[in-house]
């Protein structure tokens, strides 16, 4: 489904933006695994976790930065949220948008680091792109 390309492109610090069924939008962080899921963290009692309870549709799409060529990759699919390995992604993942050793971007994982984290992950059912 998730091309080498479409990988290569999603491993890149740029933000997603996520919906779920009768949720608003929101720019998450987030990670392409291997595997080809989509995966990112939020507290265990964040209004997006109980809604994908009631509906596990899920989306994210993310799209290339303002000054480069325009290009998108959009993925939709059943989301399942996960007890492990939360606090671990969110620690790759301030690494990957953050420079850690600013004292405030550390003190804001630390911070992060605390709360009652859960895993999403998004198994893609469909994927659409877009390169110009």
């Amino acid at each position: 489904m998730l091309t080498p390309d479409d990988l290569e492109f999603l491993r890149r610090p740029l933000h997603g933006f996520l919906t779920v069924a009768d949720g608003p939008v929101r720019p998450v962080w987030f990670e392409a695994t291997d595997d080809g899921t989509i995966q990112l963290f939020t507290p265990r009692e964040s209004p997006k976790v109980r809604r994908l309870k009631n509906d596990p549709r899920a989306s994210i799409i993310v799209a290339a930065p303002v000054g480069e060529r325009e290009r998108w990759v959009s993925v939709s699919g059943r989301a399942t949220v996960e007890p492990d390995g939360a606090h671990e992604l969110a620690a790759r993942l301030a690494e990957r948008y953050w420079d850690l050793e600013d004292p405030a971007h550390a003190g804001e994982l630390a911070g992060i680091q605390t709360l009652d984290l859960v895993r999403l992950v998004i198994r893609p059912e469909k994927v659409s792109r877009y390169l110009m």
